[in-house]
């Protein structure tokens, strides 16, 4: 058996070596994007709320080249519509004179409506016209001679720069939701340089002091004196403090983070190819990696008083050994100075505290505690809301089985009522009012027998009664309020459903008006299919697993067609689409003539504890014997699908999982296509894998490894790295490759020359996989 290498100067036996016949169908996939674009209207909405937060207006677009201005009554639902805003009785904008902006170069950061600028030159002499997009690229639009004007169509968020002949800016400009005129009568004022440094330090709120760290030592600089006394402590000379002191809000004290020095591994990669360069360089970045050491910050605290400052050592009983990628944690004082907190992440991710500490005395204390025998989702399952001048605290938890909210008494610490229950999860918390002591949050699987993925609005009092589900259709909503809260727009879809814009009232839910049903016959038009939504049992014959099937526009139901799953299985959140639109990758995929599926398998998040807990220290289970049970179901009823013929393709945590299919499930899995994969978990970056595969590094890392599985591997496998990858280690792909060779297995390796990582995503890396596919799968 040999293993077969695709290199640049070999490509022959790659894209160049496919038939016509194939590099005809890539072509025509390809091409799937430019024909379905801007081919679906009234989408977007954006509302323009006037004062008084009684009356809104907003643009959308009707046609390729129409569109028209919308005026809301909020209280009424009425309705007035005209061709520009003039026509519902709203002035349009003044022009705008380039002598009077400022000139503050900056990138385009979104993609708003569609609009427009007139840019109308008052000089006797031309000038050029930039657009700054989001790389910070300064893209030539051409000139616009003396006394002329051009009529420029961009987006809302745009930045358009004119400079005169030389290059010097004369104006910069960034386009709004409706037109704008530009009069470009000479140079803008230049942008105000960056703020000086004041006081050396951190000032006191009260102004009378300033804490400095420097070097690694505490000084406190007495502002009226301008005096600074060295603060000695018994940390001097053994570990330096680190970061900015935070004070506390009267002034008494200040905390300051204490940590030794620790080794920081370093990764070192080729860049074989540099732009404008024939020798290749070496890149060396800072990369920490599962069970490599952390800093141990301790906190500090140092009271100023008529004594002269004093510092307390805190005991660090209650935080022994914190996850702390930095040598400094985050502070939260006390509105009157007497405590502060910190959080203290156990390493391993299986004690999460809230830690108080008395800055009087340095004794800490536990606020809040959670455990868990497999891991706390850290990063997006500790939010909190500190009610100060209540004593309490907004938590939110997994403690029973689900992600909820809580209500604690913070002096206490402890819990004074759960806020939600219920078999579903709080995704996202929008709003605390704390005088009417509500939350407003997203969350999913509320409603019995719907999608449990898609996001509601709901609301609840802090004792936990008055619930209310504030958004109705079934789909996936997004929400934007009011100024004043009274009310909000819903925009709700699905992937099978262009989005629906209503408009609510906020205190019941109850619906006001629809602003907009989008238009998506164009598209349907153009041949682009639907996805079809789908839900089946997993491997327990109980859970319902959901996910979408993805056809060509060319399909038809009395043929064949091979699957191929998009896979990504990482347990930071699920990845199946649940809005609409066009879903370009997989479509693209399907248009060569397979069924693309995308599942979200168990060990995934957002639907309960004990769904997620499947990955820990399991990441190759990947979900599949749900996916598999999944995709057997949906052909159980569509004939259609060739279940003979499967493949998948993912990048990253996707690409370990392509390859894993072959490894472990190749008797349903036939080809493979593995992007960058994270395939050895001691080999990625340490954040990522330690919240899932735990700590101390154990036998269950060498269990997920697909390098320590290589030999395992039947069926097709093509791997694909970029040599610039600083995401994942590219070792880590060589490392499988040097392990499928020793194992003396058959595949295809493609190293992509200048990409990082997605290197499959690249023009190149998307047509050489999409040919591999064609190739094995046989469509």
């Amino acid at each position: 058996m040999t293993a077969r290498m695709i290199i640049v100067g070999l490509v022959f036996c790659g894209i160049a070596g496919s038939s016509v016949a194939a590099d005809e169908r890539i072509d025509r996939a390809l091409a799937l994007g430019r024909r379905t674009e801007n081919l679906v209207f009234r989408d977007r909405v954006t509302p323009h709320w006037l004062p008084g937060g009684k009356s809104f207006w907003y643009k959308v677009e009707t046609g390729p080249k129409s569109h028209e201005y919308v005026l809301i009554d909020a209280e009424s639902g009425r309705r007035t519509v005209a061709a520009a805003l003039a026509g519902l009785g709203l002035p349009e904008p003044e022009p705008i004179k380039s002598s009077q902006t400022t000139v503050e170069l900056r990138k385009t950061a979104k993609t708003g409506e569609s609009s427009g600028i007139k840019f109308v030159n008052k000089l006797d002499r031309g000038v050029e016209l930039f657009w700054i997009n989001q790389s910070g690229e300064h893209v030539a639009y051409g000139s616009i001679r003396a006394g002329t004007e051009r009529q420029q169509h961009t987006f809302e968020g745009h930045v358009w720069l004119v400079a005169d002949a030389a290059k010097r800016p004369l104006a910069v400009i960034e386009g709004a939701a409706v037109a704008q005129t530009l009069l470009i009568d000479g140079p803008g004022r230049e942008a105000a340089p960056p703020p000086r440094r004041g006081a050396r330090g951190t000032p006191s709120p009260d102004g009378r002091w300033s804490a400095v760290v420097e070097r690694g030592l505490v000084m406190l600089v007495d502002m009226q004196r301008n005096a600074t006394v060295n603060i000695q402590t018994e940390f001097d000379g053994r570990s330096p403090f680190r970061g900015r002191p935070v004070w506390a809000p009267d002034s008494s004290a200040f905390v300051v983070w204490n940590a030794a020095d620790v080794p920081r591994r370093k990764v070192v990669i080729v860049e074989s190819s540099p732009k404008r360069e024939t020798q290749p360089k070496l890149k060396e970045f800072t990369y920490d990696k599962p069970g490599d050491p952390m800093p141990q910050p301790v906190p500090v605290v140092f009271r100023v008083g008529a004594e002269g400052p004093q510092w307390l050592k805190v005991d660090a009983g209650l935080f022994p050994t914190p996850y702390a990628p930095a040598p400094e944690l985050g502070i939260v004082w006390a509105p009157d100075g007497s405590e502060f907190y910190f959080d203290y992440n156990q390493r391993g991710h299986q004690v999460y505290r809230i830690i108080g500490v008395d800055a009087a005395t340095g004794r800490a204390r536990t606020v809040v505690e959670e455990t868990s025998s497999t891991f706390i989702d850290y990063t997006q399952k500790t939010w909190r809301h500190w009610l100060h001048s209540a004593g309490e605290l907004l938590w939110m938890s997994e403690r029973d089985g689900w992600c909820h909210l809580w209500l604690y008494d913070s002096a206490a610490g402890t819990v004074k009522n759960q806020v939600t229950r219920g078999p579903w999860v709080v995704r996202e918390v929008l709003h605390v009012d704390e005088a009417q002591r509500e939350v407003w949050f997203m969350a999913g699987g509320v409603r019995p027998g719907e999608d449990p993925y898609h996001k509601h609005l709901c609301r609840v009092k802090f004792d936990g009664s008055g619930f209310r589900q504030l958004t109705e259709a079934d789909g996936q909503h997004r929400v934007s309020f009011s100024p004043g809260r009274d009310y909000f727009v819903d925009c709700w879809s699905r992937v099978d459903h262009p989005p629906v814009h209503e408009l609510r009232r906020s205190s019941d839910g109850r619906l006001v008006c629809i602003l907009e049903k989008a238009d998506a016959d164009r598209l349907l038009a153009s041949g682009w299919k639907l996805p079809e939504r789908f839900a089946a049992k997993g491997r327990d014959g109980k859970t319902d697993i959901y996910g979408i099937i993805i056809k060509p526009s060319h399909f038809d139901p009395a043929k064949k067609y091979p699957v191929v799953e998009d896979i990504y299985a990482g347990p930071h959140s699920a990845f199946v689409p649940k809005e609409f639109g066009r879903l370009l990758r997989e479509s693209t995929m399907a248009e060569l003539g397979f069924v693309v599926v995308r599942i979200d398998g168990m060990g995934t998040n957002h639907r309960g504890k004990a769904f997620h807990d499947v990955c820990w220290k399991n990441l190759k289970d990947a979900g599949f014997p749900d996916r598999i049970a999944w995709i057997k179901a949906a052909a159980a009823s569509r004939p259609w699908l060739d279940l003979s013929r499967v493949g998948i393709y993912g990048g990253s945590a996707g690409g370990q999982n392509a390859m894993r299919a072959l490894l472990d499930h190749h008797d349903f899995y036939r080809v493979a296509v593995a992007d960058c994969g994270c395939h050895d978990n001691r080999m990625d970056k340490l954040w990522w894998n330690e919240q899932w595969m735990g700590w101390p590094v154990d036998e269950s890392y060498a269990r997920s490894s697909n390098a320590e599985d290589a030999h395992k591997l039947q069926g097709r496998l093509l791997l694909i790295v970029g040599e610039l990858d600083t995401n994942v280690d590219p070792a880590s792909t060589m490392q499988v490759v040097g392990a499928l060779q020793r194992a003396g297995k058959s595949f295809d390796f493609m190293p992509i020359v200048g990409a990082g990582h997605g290197a499959a995503e690249t023009p190149y890396g998307s047509r050489l996989r999409m040919e591999f596919l064609l190739r094995h799968l046989q469509p």
